[in-house]
């Protein structure tokens, strides 16, 4: 486990994790309180010097995979130190130093990271929920009064669907797409092929005990899902929806 790697990755850009290392030299020559000593320099440096370590690397990588161990670094308090460094520092100043100082750290604040929507998985909110409008649709219209639905969707849509419902089920979440190493399933693998093989689709889909099965419109199909008994039940924002017909959804609600 590459645990520098791992660093490189974190730091994004690298200006707001060099403003948290200067904010640390500055708070460990200039802070005297011991409480704010714990909390802002012994804290954030036991943490790296467990990351760098090359005996817990070594122990945790036979246990978990780098994306456990990179979860290390959300335990550095980066935001808190570099806001208690830069205030306390603002603080000394007089006049128009002062000023100039808040400036100069709104500025650097504000060049230090990136626009999160460059992010392809991430976009601007469409609705009260904070996911995309076709999630909310999509689940409302496969949801299934008082009881749980198996349904699979695209990659795309799996980090959305259960911060929007907890009755519709999947059979593979978002931790495939950031851990396919030691995460796996098939009919995740077939649903993101660029051409997708229906039969193959359908018998997955079954295996997972899927009821519906989330397509986009400009995935190429070979073969036909009606021939496998999947009905089309409804098109919204770019995906098809197919439907088991061989399941009764409504079974219990008929006695």
């Amino acid at each position: 486990m590459d645990a520098l790697k791992l660093f490189q990755e974190y730091m994004g850009t690298g200006l707001i994790v060099l403003w948290f290392l200067v904010s640390l030299l500055y708070l460990w020559l200039t802070e005297k309180r011991k409480y704010i000593r714990v909390m802002f320099l012994y804290v954030p440096l036991v943490l790296l010097l467990v990351f760098f370590n090359p005996l817990v690397a070594k122990i945790v990588s036979q246990m978990a995979d780098g994306e456990i161990y990179y979860r290390i670094l959300w335990l550095l308090p980066v935001t808190p130190v570099i806001a208690f460094g830069t205030v306390q520092l603002c603080g000394k100043l007089a006049g128009r130093k002062r000023y100039v100082g808040i400036t100069l750290a709104i500025v650097l604040f504000t060049i230090s990271g990136s626009l999160i929507y460059r992010n392809p998985n991430f976009q601007k909110a469409e609705n009260a929920y904070h996911v995309p409008q076709s999630v909310v649709d999509i689940c409302d219209t496969i949801e299934v009064p008082g009881r749980e639905v198996m349904a699979a969707f695209p990659g795309e849509l799996l980090q959305y669907v259960r911060q929007y419902s907890n009755v519709i089920c999947m059979p593979y979440g978002r931790d495939i797409m950031v851990s396919k190493w030691t995460v796996q399933n098939d009919l995740y693998d077939v649903m993101e092929q660029e051409v997708i093989d229906a039969q193959e689709l359908a018998e997955l889909a079954r295996e997972e005990a899927c009821a519906y099965v989330i397509l986009s419109e400009d995935k190429k199909l070979v073969g036909k899902m009606q021939d496998q008994e999947f009905e089309e039940f409804g098109r919204m924002h770019g995906y098809v929806i197919y439907k088991d017909s061989t399941v009764d959804l409504y079974y219990f609600m008929k006695e």
